[in-house]
């Protein structure tokens, strides 16, 4: 018997002010690259197209949402539609049925309730006459705006960050991303104790009136930090075993790349189109949790390590860059970045900024970046044809286009064991020796000589110097003796 989805209103809160002044942000991007900007209606439309019909509303957690545009927002930068069309998304990435979309304007937040008395009236009305089971808020909620919230409405209540953890926990697979998940939300619950719920109510304000309610808050908050020590103990451990496999790892000269971007980006489709592996690749959000290592062979022949990593998104809850930092020092020890990006977004241009923020808390955004733009197969030729100009490397991960360009690029990027050329004269009878060559380098010519073999090759450093002993001259023209 199929479980039924949990049944969702979301809910739309914008600055009037900002709201304009971000949509005209919009339109002129999306007009930059050529290609005709939508209403905010067609917008969530043609997004809700892009996702394989299947993939909509699978799960049992359905979430109502409320996008905010003012400071400390995860929207600060959409207006409330645009916002709300993202945020639809998260909700189906959670496996949310939406019932029912408002939309309230206003001149400045609620410190109570965000909303306002009046709206939060009308949320209930919609929320019982849809016989929703939860709404969610797309904005941090402070513990006092979460309780007026929860006591005011007929349903659950969740804020952004709530939702995001809940999302964080569907996917997590290895024990790693489980301690994770876990030590985010139990920072995230700690200051959000009190209040919820009767066992945890105050039963009087003056001395000799606190009951049970307050020491068994007090109660829940010690086993609550002892647990928060606990996971970070164990995370550290991870830590430690991370850093003596990169340690490994850098015995021998091969290079890391990583891949970062905005979640739902095409990171692990293209993860999959490079090496040849059969990782998760999900149009839901943040499908991508624990980072995956694989190694692949540039058009030079060298070796590098290509990594896979959880997605960013706008606000990313402070929680969760500090839970994940032990995941995400994969990105800290790549040599090079790739920032995979949706070419078919109207939103590029502020999904970059977010990426950039997220890369500046990690100190890693001055590492040399290749900028990817992918999905250009749901782009029309004019708009194609628009990127031609561009510095970006345009592929498509799911067609294969742009792939060999984009080897290219990270080769030409890539500074540790450079590429060199060399020339070297190996007896014939040395066939470990003309496989190794083969095999690690490229032959730009090859020469019989008697019972030699003359080689022009280019290739890593490190393996051009192994091979010394057979090496003639090098490129540039060195006396042509042999070093043996």
């Amino acid at each position: 018997m199929a479980t039924r989805l949990e049944r969702a209103v979301l809910v739309g809160v914008d600055l009037e002010a900002r709201s304009r002044r971000s949509h005209a942000a919009a339109v002129s991007e999306f007009d930059a690259r050529l290609r005709p900007h939508p209403t905010s209606a067609a917008t969530a439309d043609e997004e809700s197209n892009r996702e394989p019909p299947e993939s909509q509303f699978r799960g049992g957690l359905v979430r109502a949402a409320a996008g905010c545009g003012g400071p400390g927002n995860a929207s600060a930068d959409l207006n409330a539609e645009e916002s709300l069309a993202e945020f639809r998304e998260l909700a189906a990435s959670a496996g949310g049925e939406v019932v029912a979309e408002l939309i309230q304007r206003r001149a400045r937040l609620d410190p109570a309730t965000l909303i306002g008395a009046g709206k939060v009236e009308e949320i209930a009305g919609v929320a019982a006459s849809a016989q929703a089971d939860l709404v969610l808020f797309d904005h941090d909620l402070s513990p006092t705006q979460l309780r007026n919230l929860e006591a005011a409405l007929p349903c659950r209540v969740l804020d952004r960050t709530q939702l995001i953890l809940d999302i964080f926990a569907r996917h997590a697979r290895t024990r790693e991303g489980q301690l994770q998940v876990e030590l985010a939300q139990l920072e995230y619950l700690l200051p959000r104790l009190a209040g919820r719920g009767k066992a945890m109510s105050q039963l009087g304000g003056g001395i000799g009136t606190r009951g049970p309610g307050e020491t068994q808050l007090e109660t829940d908050r010690r086993k609550i930090q002892r647990r928060i020590d606990h996971l970070k103990d164990e995370l550290e451990a991870v830590r430690r075993v991370r850093r003596q496999q990169r340690q490994r790892r850098e015995s021998v000269p091969v290079p890391t790349v990583a891949l970062v971007g905005y979640t739902n980006a095409g990171k692990s489709t293209l993860f999959n189109t490079l090496t040849g592996a059969q990782v998760l690749a999900s149009s839901k959000m943040f499908a991508t949790l624990d980072p995956k290592l694989r190694a692949i062979e540039l058009p030079s022949r060298r070796k590098v390590l290509l990594s896979d990593t959880v997605g960013f998104i706008r606000n990313l809850p402070h929680t969760l860059v500090t839970s994940f930092r032990a995941t995400l020092e994969e990105v800290g020890q790549a040599e090079v970045l790739l920032h995979v990006r949706d070419a078919a977004s109207i939103y590029g241009a502020e999904q970059k900024a977010q990426v950039d923020r997220v890369l500046g808390e990690l100190e890693v955004q001055d590492k040399p970046r290749i900028e990817v733009l992918n999905k250009i197969d749901l782009l029309s030729a004019e708009e194609r044809l628009g990127l031609a100009s561009r510095e970006e490397i345009a592929v498509s991960a799911l067609a294969g286009e742009g792939i060999a360009a984009l080897l290219e690029a990270i080769d030409a990027a890539l500074r540790s064991d450079p590429v060199i050329e060399a020339e070297f004269r190996v007896p014939q009878s040395e066939g470990a020796v003309l496989a190794a060559m083969e095999g690690g380098m490229v032959v730009r010519s090859r020469q019989y000589e008697g019972n030699f073999v003359r080689l022009r090759v280019s290739g890593p450093a490190s393996l051009v110097g192994r091979m010394r002993s057979y090496r003639v001259r090098d490129a540039v023209g060195t006396a042509e003796t042999l070093e043996n």
